[in-house]
């Protein structure tokens, strides 16, 4: 089968951390870049060997040596870009957030109706440990009523488009409080609607920027979630607490594995989670390994080629609806923090 020919609009540095990891996956290939900046778009190519460099995205979604395109821009025209490759007949995987919920529906229902693939690039979702642990959970400690996630790092970079309301307006709540919710999609897996939501941030005295932030879900199922993120920690921390009926599963590294992501990249660590029960003391924990030969992204590269060729339309659908409710989740927080969400235009 022929490789997934891939076209990148932006040339920031997660566009690059994909396209790096596009050229190590089986059965892609990056063919094009765009950039609003074309002298960056021209240095983006050079760099990662793409062949054909474009001056705007409306030309790169039009080309007819594209089959997928990756969109990593600024959140405020993400959706414009995403309806129109799909439009032109292009799988569409996004990087996240998405603008709200309705918008996450409207890109969804567009591939949808037109029988193309879409996905939003949460790296974690597609690690082998993440489904290792749910097997884990389902055979150790019984049903989930419980997670504590938290995603916190150093980082004050006022020229950074985080820092700015005008291309970012959830700030940090969207950009990295994405991956508290994923972790409740994915782990807590909730049965029922959100009975009550609470939470609080701080903005950037000089920005206005969100740049933390704290809360907690209650479902109706009884089941909650409580978390932290931001940026102003002073530290790394990606804590990851999933308590069942039974037992307790840890990680200390769920966004960015120690091993294998591109931010830290030690490939002398091992991908691992600990399950503790009962009374189980210290020396008593149990300790699991996963095999990787890959980073997440490139197995995330690898999923989502795999979904653009085949004809399981239960999977497609399957991914839409995991960045639809994370989405989703985001709205109510911010909701109840008072951060006022753009419309879009469409």
């Amino acid at each position: 089968m022929p490789d997934i020919r891939f076209g990148i609009v932006g040339s920031g540095m997660i566009a690059g951390v994909t396209a790096k990891a596009i050229d190590q996956a089986t059965g892609a290939r990056a063919v094009a870049v765009s950039s609003k900046h074309f002298d960056r778009a021209k240095k983006f190519a050079s760099e990662h060997k793409i062949a054909k460099v474009f001056k705007s995205w409306q030309q790169l979604v039009e080309a007819r040596d594209i089959d997928a395109v990756y969109v990593a821009t600024p959140t405020i025209c993400r959706e414009e870009i995403c309806l129109a490759a799909l439009k032109n007949g292009n799988h569409l995987i996004s990087e996240k957030p998405f603008l709200n919920g309705l918008s996450a529906h409207r890109i969804a229902n567009q591939a949808q109706s037109r029988g193309l693939a879409f996905m939003d690039a949460t790296h974690f979702t597609h690690h082998p440990r993440t489904k290792q642990v749910i097997k884990q959970q389902q055979k150790s400690i019984g049903d989930v009523q419980r997670i504590y996630s938290a995603f916190l790092f150093p980082f004050v970079e006022r020229d950074n488009i985080r820092f700015n309301p005008k291309l970012e307006p959830t700030g940090a709540i969207a950009d990295i409080g994405w991956y508290n919710m994923r972790a409740i999609v994915e782990f807590l897996r909730p049965a029922g609607t959100i009975q009550s939501i609470a939470g609080a941030v701080k903005r950037d005295q000089e920005t206005g920027a969100v740049i933390s932030g704290t809360g907690m879900i209650e479902f109706s199922s009884a089941q909650t979630s409580t978390f932290d993120f931001g940026y102003d920690a002073g530290v790394c921390d990606m804590d990851l607490n999933i308590l069942g009926d039974n037992g307790l599963i840890q990680l200390n590294d769920f966004v960015l594995d120690w091993k294998d992501s591109f931010v830290f990249g030690n490939p002398n660590y091992s991908a691992d989670f600990t399950l503790r029960q009962g009374m189980a003391t210290p020396r008593e924990f149990e300790h699991f390994a996963v095999d990787t030969q890959k980073s997440q992204v490139v197995y995330m590269i690898e999923h989502f080629c795999h979904m653009a060729t085949t004809e399981d339309i239960e999977l497609r659908n399957a991914a839409a609806a995991r960045a639809i409710h994370t989405q989703e989740l985001l709205d109510h927080y911010c909701s109840s923090v008072g951060v006022t969400l753009e419309t879009s235009n469409f």
